[in-house]
């Protein structure tokens, strides 16, 4: 997990753990997308994220801790992934 003053914070999934690896997973202005490097194209995977303070990957699973709540959000459950 990488976490700045800004409101902006990410993580990137490692290659081999799982749905999503080499991609990485950001929250910006409440909305979660993931960015591939590789084809430079970017996604929004979920909206309404308010008051990130961490987020995190493992396996499949992206875990976005925010002040009033966690969201889990399982990759292999996305057709479009």
């Amino acid at each position: 997990m990488m976490a700045g003053s800004s409101s902006k914070i990410s993580c990137i999934g490692i290659i081999g753990d799982g749905c999503g690896g080499g991609r990485e997973f950001i929250v910006e202005d409440e909305k979660l997308v993931v960015y591939d490097p590789y084809t430079k194209e970017t996604f929004i995977l979920l909206q309404n994220i308010y008051k990130a303070k961490s987020i995190s990957k493992h396996g499949c699973i992206i875990t976005i801790e925010c002040e009033e709540k966690t969201v889990h959000l399982d990759l292999s459950q996305i057709s479009e992934f």
